[in-house]
Formats: structure tokens, sequence, C-alpha cells
């Protein structure tokens, strides 16, 4: 997998982080440096560890599964980014907005719940034989950027850009998706 494809994927998992970040920096009167690094820090650090968590289980079921993991990849990225796209025009606007964003146990909380496609994406690289290493670094420090920005944007100029990122990210990981399914049946 490429370099610009794992960016790609990260970018795309990043943007539910990024959708919290941006929602709670509204909240903010004013930029709170070590707030927007807590935040951050707890995005990217989940995001980093979830793939490596799904790649896990996707490596214990890989002799089950060779004959078609394509269509398994196919369906967990179709699937995740279709509940992004779903979830950004049909959910509720309020529901990630955080009453106390610092709280660390409401930290958690998000960042768990913003990194559950991330596990997903980790079987689906586990049943591409990839490394999860680099991977997993990239889409953790990428979210650690994102989420940081998110909170800086949210504070600048509000809530205006929420639903449009989601739906971006998650077309782009059924975009990669449909990729990973042309490759293995038409190309193969």
């Amino acid at each position: 997998m490429s370099l610009l494809t794992v960016c790609l994927i990260a970018v795309a998992l990043a943007m539910d982080a990024f959708a919290v970040s941006l929602s709670t920096g509204t909240t903010m009167k004013k930029m709170q440096v070590r707030h927007a690094l807590r935040m951050a820090g707890f995005f990217g650090v989940f995001q980093a560890v979830m793939p490596i968590v799904g790649w896990s289980l996707g490596l214990a079921a890989a002799g089950f599964m060779q004959g078609f993991d394509h269509w398994v990849a196919f369906a967990l990225l179709t699937g995740v980014g279709g509940k992004m796209v779903y979830e950004a025009i049909w959910g509720d606007v309020n529901e990630a907005k955080p009453k106390k964003e610092q709280n660390i146990y409401m930290l958690i909380t998000l960042a768990f719940a913003t990194s559950i496609d991330a596990a997903a994406v980790g079987i689906t690289l586990s049943f591409l034989n990839i490394d999860i290493v680099q991977p997993a670094v990239i889409i953790g420090l990428i979210t650690f950027v994102i989420s940081l920005l998110g909170v800086y944007i949210g504070v600048k100029v509000g809530n205006f850009f929420g639903s449009k990122i989601e739906i971006f990210g998650g077309l782009v990981l059924i975009g990669i998706g449909i990729k990973i399914l042309l490759e293995h049946t038409l190309f193969a």
C-alpha cells in the first residue's frame, strides 16, 4: 500500500475526531492550547492503537478468509465510510459536542468512539498482508494534527464545516474500498 493511500486513510479516519474537536472548539471562548493538545493527544493515541488491535484480530482470522478478504475489506471500508456519511447527514448534530470537553472520562469515551473505525481499517490491512506499524503511526500523527487543527478552527469559525468534513472522510473510505475491490477482482 502506498504512502499516499495510507495518508488518505489516515485523513479519512481523522474526520470523526476532527468533527468532535471542531465542535469542542466552538464551546471555548478562547484557544486553550493545553486543552487542545490533550484532546489531540487522546485522539491521536487511540487512532494509532485501534488499527493495531484490528490488525491483530484480522491476522487471527486471515487463513479462513484468504479467498474473499478483498470483499471483506470492501465491505468494512464501505460500511465505515457509509456510516460516516449517514451520521454526518442524518445524525444528531449535538451528539458530538461534549458538555465538559476536558473531563478525562469524556475524552477517553470520545477518543474510543471516534477510533472504532480505525480498528475496522486495521482488520482490512491485516487481510492485505500489510505491516501495521507505519500505518498506525501515520494514522495517529495525522489524527493528532487534524484534531489540534479542529479545536483551533472551532474556536475561530464555529461549527460550520463539521458535517461536510465527515461526509468527505466517509467518501474517501468508500473510494478506497472500491479501489481494493477492483484491484482484486478486475485487475487480478
